[in-house]
C-alpha cells in the first residue's frame, strides 16, 4: 500500500545527484579558468599559453624570428601557436568533463553545455 513512497525516495536521490552534478560542474567551470596548456609552433619558437576555457594568457616569442622581411611568417607562427593552445585547451576541457560525467555514472562522451 506504500509503493508510491519508493518512487518518491528514488526521485529524492535523483534530485540530490542532480544538485551534486550541478555543483561539480560549477567547480569544474571555475577550475578551467585557472588550468592552462601551452601550444607551440616553429619548433618552439612561438609558445602560447591558454586556459582550459581557451582564453589566451601569454605569448612567448623567441627574438630570433623578428625579421622585417618575414613579417607574414612570424604572424603565421603566432596564429599557429595560439590555435595549438586553444585546441589543447578544448581537448583538456572535454577530458575533464568526461571524467566528471563518468564519475557520476553518465556516459563519458555525453556532451554538456559548454
Amino acid at each position: 500500500m506504500f509503493k508510491g513512497l519508493g518512487q518518491m525516495g528514488d526521485m529524492a536521490k535523483m534530485m540530490k545527484a542532480a544538485q551534486e552534478m550541478q555543483q561539480k560542474m560549477a567547480d569544474l567551470q571555475e577550475e578551467m579558468h585557472n588550468l592552462t596548456v601551452t601550444g607551440e609552433s616553429g619548433a618552439g619558437l612561438v609558445k602560447a599559453t591558454a586556459t582550459y576555457k581557451g582564453e589566451l594568457k601569454a605569448l612567448d616569442i623567441d627574438p630570433s624570428i623578428f625579421n622585417a622581411d618575414e613579417k607574414e611568417v612570424v604572424e603565421d607562427l603566432i596564429l599557429a601557436a595560439i590555435k595549438d593552445a586553444q585546441g589543447k585547451a578544448s581537448d583538456k576541457a572535454q577530458e575533464e568533463v568526461g571524467k566528471l560525467t563518468e564519475g557520476m555514472g553518465l556516459p563519458k562522451d555525453m556532451k554538456l553545455p559548454f
